[in-house]
């Protein structure tokens, strides 16, 4: 009798879940979302594909916002670990410490999740999908959200933000997705800021993608990365959100992705706005054409008019719902629904606790890019007596950057330096641009001090986010105008410089900074960025040599504006290190260490590079091998790219051998013939050297035949 009342009361427990299909956890996402979607409203489908989703309670919807952020760190959800901007971090060219951050952040993102959950909040940056990283190429230094990104090569780009993805979506074989990233902004948008929503890119076939995609097709293919957003400006005539080519062609296509794409915020309003894209004329012709190219989430109200597009003939009611199986079934797999949470043992104190401080201080210090240091000026002596100068000596929001958390601690460089030595003197001396003080004040409160350490630069008050920075002099709408140091610093510097003052430059920035004066000014330059809450930290060990310095520049330093192309001219001639064919003030891939390294001529033995790296100084240190790939018979090619790079430590006097594989991959060339980038067979360039400058390279030309 009992086995005959279990045997009928699982028979009704799976009755009742065959009637309900959402509910049955052993059904795959797709089957759940498909039965959920089959069960909604017209109107309720149309709100679950707005970012501020309201809950649909009789199916067990909770609530849910899908604008979040974690460009470095979790933004704008209360205190967080806050670790250098991207471009910082691109300067470590060290992509497993990268995922080892994302990897925190990661957890910090659940931690505040859970928080938020058992309050029954789920508003906009509480919920589990991110919309970082940011992979647009950074073309020109003059782009005010350059800062957000890995630099200006696509092979970098492609390394680094892969690393993102893995560290935020947590291992692919786990039954639920840690967080959901978001590769952004899909395609071809790289400033100016305030063209961004009536721009029409048109890049020639080549430069998009040999430049422009690669990144995008590498978190796709490669780490599958759960949401792609679609940029604000149109390809080639169409808004990126309704790209036969971008879209059909390449990302669902060709790419094979299955993933959520979503708008970016008011994008779709684009379509039809006077004086934008003007591509339709009204808000339910530009929610309809969305839904139908895929944009499976609106960040905005355009979605609002789907039920009147679908009534009006404009819209297929079964397209609304192929992408809301999408938007259900990734959710399910995030757990949300079903409140399912396998990292509900992290711990609350791990949000801004030690361990991520001392994260965010090895990726700080990773960053820091020593780019002059005459007459071995550095490291500082303990027993030196300095003065700080400048703008961003003390100065904690600027080292934040931008779209970032608030920590609770952050160590200014005026902080970490007082903490070493009580006596230090500060005057500030100006503002970045203006308000200087008097030159005579400034160096009375300098008198018998001959070391200053000068806090140069700028700060995301003045690049960055359309709306959010410029206005100034030099800066528009985000963007800067000029790459000179402002003048009001130049003129200080100079002073210091003429009264007998050797200066140590410490140069805060998002971007590249044109220092052909300061080069000859000052005695040591580092390029610190912004740098996070431990930056003022990382910044001292390195100018008192408690770390020896390792990072490289992810972007070219140009000598000043005349070497730059019109700036919205999204040709790749004469831009970045790949097609610049004159003399940079520091070039892609440069930066100096305390200790001095010999790298020899490059072999090929067996489908590896295989160099030796000779550590000639007095001190330990890393070393970053980077092999660049050219092609002498192609004239309209790039002049080296990189294809390849390793972190190395060689303790003084000593010498490691570095093996770096060549794939296919290495050898992927634009073929015009095919209109593609394809493993190319043919003559080639390897070069294998300490940056992409031609007299710190060594190569040997290479027959690449495919197998």
């Amino acid at each position: 009798m009992k086995k005959i009342l279990l045997s009928a009361f699982a028979a009704s427990v799976c009755t009742a879940l065959c009637a309900q299909a959402y509910k049955n956890t052993s059904l795959t996402p797709e089957e759940r979302a498909g039965d959920l979607v089959s069960r909604l409203t017209l109107e309720e489908k149309a709100a679950l594909t707005l970012n501020a989703s309201p809950a649909v309670e009789r199916l067990g919807i909770k609530q849910y916002d899908w604008w979040n952020e974690a460009l470095h760190g979790v933004g704008r959800n209360g205190p967080a670990t806050t670790f250098p901007m991207p471009i910082g971090m691109a300067a470590s060219f060290d992509d497993s410490l990268l995922y080892e951050v994302f990897t925190a952040v990661s957890d910090e993102a659940r931690v505040k999740h859970r928080i938020a959950d058992a309050e029954d909040s789920h508003e906009r940056y509480q919920c589990l999908t991110f919309w970082t990283p940011n992979i647009n190429i950074f073309r020109d230094p003059r782009w005010g959200r350059g800062m957000e990104t890995y630099g200006e090569d696509p092979y970098l780009m492609g390394q680094m933000g892969m690393a993102v993805v893995r560290g935020l979506q947590g291992p692919d074989d786990s039954p639920v997705r840690k967080l959901m990233a978001c590769a952004k902004h899909y395609a071809v948008h790289s400033g100016p800021e305030p063209d961004r929503h009536r721009f029409d890119a048109r890049p020639t076939r080549r430069d998009l993608h040999e430049t422009y995609l690669p990144a995008f097709k590498d978190l796709v293919t490669k780490a599958g990365v759960e949401q792609v957003m679609t940029a604000y400006n149109s390809f080639e005539g169409q808004p990126c959100g309704a790209s036969d080519y971008l879209i059909d062609t390449l990302l669902r296509g060709e790419w094979g992705y299955k993933g959520v794409i979503v708008s970016d915020c008011w994008a779709v309003a684009d379509f039809y706005i006077k004086g934008r894209h003007e591509y339709v004329e009204t808000q339910a012709e530009a929610a309809a054409l969305a839904v139908r190219y895929g944009v499976d989430v609106e960040c905005g109200h355009a979605y609002q008019a789907i039920p009147e597009a679908v009534r009006a003939g404009l819209l297929d009611e079964a397209e609304l719902d192929r992408n809301l199986r999408r938007v259900l079934a990734a959710r399910i797999r995030l757990g949300e629904i079903d409140g399912i949470d396998p990292w509900a043992s992290l711990p609350e104190e791990i949000v801004e606790g030690p361990r991520h401080k001392a994260l965010a201080l090895k990726m700080a210090q990773e960053s820091m890019v020593l780019l002059q240091n005459r007459g071995g000026i550095l490291p500082l002596s303990p027993d030196m007596k300095i003065a700080v100068v400048g703008p961003n000596a003390d100065d904690a929001t600027m080292q934040w950057g931008n779209y970032n958390p608030i920590p609770k601690e952050t160590i200014t460089l005026l902080s970490a330096l007082k903490a070493r030595r009580e006596d230090v003197v500060y005057i500030k001396g100006c503002d970045h641009i203006t308000s200087p003080e008097p030159i005579a004040d400034v160096l009375a409160g300098l008198d018998g001090i001959e070391t200053v350490i000068f806090a140069s630069g700028i700060s995301a008050a003045y690049e960055g986010e359309q709306g959010d920075a410029g206005g100034f002099p030099g800066f528009e709408g985000g963007d800067r105008t000029s790459i000179e140091l402002p003048q009001v610093q130049r003129n200080l510097i100079a002073a210091l410089h003429d009264a007998g003052k050797k200066i140590i430059l410490v140069n805060f920035s998002g971007s590249a900074m044109a220092l052909e004066p300061e080069c000859a000014n000052c005695e040591s330059i580092l390029q610190a960025w912004y740098p996070g809450q431990m930056g003022g930290l990382a910044i001292a060990d390195v100018l008192y040599g408690d770390y020896n310095p390792s990072g490289k520049l992810p972007l070219t330093f140009y000598r000043n504006d005349s070497q730059l192309p019109p700036f919205s001219d999204y040709a790749m001639t004469g831009r970045t290190y790949r097609f610049f064919g004159g003399e940079p003030l520091f070039a892609f891939g440069y930066g100096q260490s305390y200790t001095t390294f010999k790298v020899g001529r490059p072999r090929v033995r067996k489908g590896k590079a295989v160099v030796t790296v000779k550590n000639t100084g007095r001190r330990d240190g890393e070393e970053m091998v980077q092999l660049y790939l050219s092609r002498p018979s192609d004239t309209e090619g790039p002049i080296r790219t990189l294809r390849a790079y390793k972190r190395v430590f060689v303790p003084a006097g000593k010498k490691v051998k570095v093996e770096i594989p060549l794939t296919e991959e290495t050898f992927e060339w634009w073929d015009e013939e095919q209109q593609s980038m394809r493993p190319l067979p043919g003559r080639y360039r390897i070069e294998v050297g300490t940056s992409s400058a031609s007299k710190d390279l060594s190569g040997r030309r290479f027959r690449y035949k495919k197998s």
